[in-house]
């Protein structure tokens, strides 16, 4: 038994240092809330003032603020105009990039490969010669069908003397100008079986890997190349039909090569399909990109971007918008006082925010720095932000005082 009155007087001590601390907690929060600009707040834009069923008087709200500015003088805030700004539509996709022109060369005919000129990832002009076949026996060939053609063309000059003496008949003239014609037709089908132990290049562009060596035998259509023009890269990517009406050829679009995230190009639409696809519901869009510093490659993935302007909506800077229970909202500076006014934000920007509002309007005044000391219908004293050094400064010689 003593030991258990032992017990039960260790647990009643123990509560009640737990009680009495919770109750200085609580007071000392109340304190903070009610005389604590910054902690007020806080609370007041978290809901936590509306949980905690606490109500600050706008007395003892100011109280506190108005000893720091000796008095109840107007607050210094930092304040920027509301602009105005297109809503922008933006669309983004990932596309495949290929070449503005991709060549396969292959062999014309069946022969041993006797001289190359194909520098792997090298450049070749088109028209110039990069592979040749043993030719011999299309030399030969040429030269027989240059005699044929010497010696049709002297009989039928014999006969043409010959037959204005009367001494030849007409068929016989016939029979020696059909023979000159088809020697004529044997040279020109020499010289071209000789042109096709040529291969020349179709295209300025780069080679890439080849398989072939001087002295293989290759056989008529084997790929001996494939020859690339990435002058400009050509990137296919597919967009929702709901922005079919406003893809436009010439479009700008922005490109940023996936595995080159530091990298922005600018290009445009060069082609739009005429179907969309029944599955997806989306249609095929070409962008054509130029490439002069020959940093991207056939193949590559890319994102692609498609801006399109939409409604004006009113803009103001980040720093403007603030939260608390009831939402989103900007202090706005009308007759020299602060006015609380809701928004809605429509599109978030790099420097701006895009926001609906029937309470401000463009070329109104809202505060970016020192929201912190304003409340509904207080007075201030405002400035743009290039006097936010001397009214940061100002402010901190208030607070000595």
């Amino acid at each position: 038994m003593p030991i258990v009155k032992h017990s039960e007087s260790t647990a009643v001590k123990a509560l009640r240092q737990t009680i009495v601390f919770l109750l200085v907690l609580a007071g000392g929060g109340y304190l903070l809330i009610t005389y604590v600009p910054e902690a007020r707040s806080f609370a007041a834009q978290t809901g936590l003032l509306d949980r905690l069923g606490i109500e600050i008087t706008p007395e003892a709200s100011a109280a506190p603020s108005a000893d720091r500015r000796r008095g109840g003088g107007p607050v210094l805030v930092v304040t920027e105009p509301v602009a105005e700004e297109n809503l922008a539509d933006r669309i983004t996709a990932i596309g495949d990039g290929r070449a503005k022109r991709s060549v396969t060369v292959r062999s014309n005919a069946v022969g041993v490969i006797t001289d190359l000129s194909l520098p792997e990832g090298g450049k070749v002009s088109a028209g110039s010669v990069i592979a040749m076949l043993e030719d011999e026996a299309e030399e030969i060939a040429l030269q027989a069908a240059q005699l044929q053609l010497d010696n049709a063309q002297t009989e039928q000059s014999r006969v043409a003397r010959l037959q204005n003496t009367g001494a030849v008949s007409e068929v016989r003239l016939r029979e020696v100008e059909l023979a000159l014609r088809r020697a004529e037709l044997a040279l020109r089908q020499a010289e071209f079986d000789l042109a096709q132990r040529r291969i020349t290049a179709p295209i300025t562009g780069w080679v890439g890997i080849t398989d072939i060596e001087v002295g293989d035998r290759v056989s008529a259509q084997d790929v001996l190349a494939t020859l690339t023009d990435r002058s400009e890269i050509l990137i296919d990517f597919r967009v929702p039909e709901r922005i079919v009406g406003k893809l436009e050829l010439g479009q700008e679009i922005t490109v940023t090569p996936l595995g080159l995230r530091d990298i922005e190009l600018t290009g445009e639409v060069s082609t739009i399909d005429s179907v969309i696809d029944r599955g997806s519901r989306t249609l095929r869009v070409r962008g054509r990109v130029p490439n002069p510093e020959d940093l991207l490659r056939a193949g590559m993935a890319f994102s692609v971007t498609l801006s399109f302007a939409g409604a004006p909506l009113l803009s103001v800077p980040p720093l403007a918008v603030q939260w608390d229970s009831e939402g989103a909202f900007v202090w706005a500076v009308q007759e020299g006082v602060a006015r609380r006014v809701s928004i809605e934000i429509a599109q978030r920007n790099s420097g701006s925010v895009l926001v609906r509002s029937d309470g401000i309007h463009p070329g109104e005044a809202v505060v970016t720095e020192g929201v912190q000391s304003l409340r509904e219908g207080a007075e201030v004293r405002a400035t743009n932000r290039a006097g936010s050094a001397e009214t940061d400064a100002a402010r901190r010689a208030e607070d000595t005082l």
